[in-house]
């Protein structure tokens, strides 16, 4: 059996990051205006990782300094055939998730700089985490630890991901914890793809329905409606509820 590696999954000031077990890859932190991203490869990918930061964020700026609608949106908006990657691939994922575009701005920047990284650069593995929303590539099995606020599941449970399944998209929306949006009140609802995009609005979207620990059951009925997704796990005080192709695991 391949050793494990415990990643975090959701923010708090940013401390879980002394806590990533890096296993051999070199961590480094690169922040941009509201970008903050962590970064774990086989070497320093800083210089190369804030070109792309520049890039992204950059594209993102332009287009919604055209389409202010964008940015405030909290519904889906049409197909934009003249916009870049990455502004298609939120609006993508934004309509099958039922959400505003930018619900999945934090996993869209993780996406395509992991992506670029892994095609650019001499690195087979590499970790992008942007918030808690995390874009994963390893030659081994890895152990994602959840973090859930003042739950008492928070960092006892993790979801075991196997090389096979990577790259993989890890995103967890929290209506108690950090800074981003929720109209819901679970501690932490994650979601798994191969389109860390789709993961990111799709978590936000669930978590939204999360109002009291008896909801559970409906967000993972409509975590099931959205195509693509491979796992979800909702944590709401001492209530747990998953779905999909996942190992749940017990932490020490």
């Amino acid at each position: 059996m391949h050793k494990t590696q415990r990643l975090p999954l959701s923010y708090i000031e940013r401390d879980y990051r002394n806590r990533i077990s890096t296993n051999g890859l070199i961590s480094t932190s690169v922040n941009i205006a509201q970008t903050d991203l962590q970064i774990l490869a086989n070497q320093d990918l800083t210089k190369t990782a804030t070109h792309l930061i520049i890039k992204y964020r950059s594209q993102l700026e332009n287009h919604i300094s055209a389409n202010p609608l964008f940015l405030t949106s909290l519904e889906p908006l049409p197909c934009d055939r003249l916009a870049p990657p990455i502004v298609k691939e939120m609006l993508k994922a934004a309509d099958k998730a039922g959400v505003g575009p930018m619900a999945a701005v934090a996993g869209a920047i993780s996406g395509f700089v992991g992506r670029d990284l892994l095609a650019d650069t001499e690195c087979p593995e590499i970790i992008v985490e942007n918030g808690g929303d995390i874009y994963i590539k390893r030659q081994r099995n890895c152990c994602a630890s959840i973090f859930a606020g003042t739950s008492k599941l928070s960092n006892r449970i993790g979801i075991r991901i196997i090389k096979e399944q990577m790259p993989l998209g890890i995103c967890t929306s929290s209506g108690t914890v950090g800074h981003s949006l929720s109209l819901g009140q679970a501690d932490s609802v994650t979601v798994l793809a191969a389109d860390i995009s789709l993961a990111d609005a799709a978590a936000t979207r669930i978590g939204n329905e999360i109002k009291k620990a008896g909801d559970i059951g409906q967000g993972l009925d409509l975590g099931k409606s959205i195509q693509g997704l491979t796992g979800i796990v909702i944590v709401m005080n001492e209530n747990l509820g998953a779905w999909g192709d996942i190992e749940i695991v017990q932490l020490s």
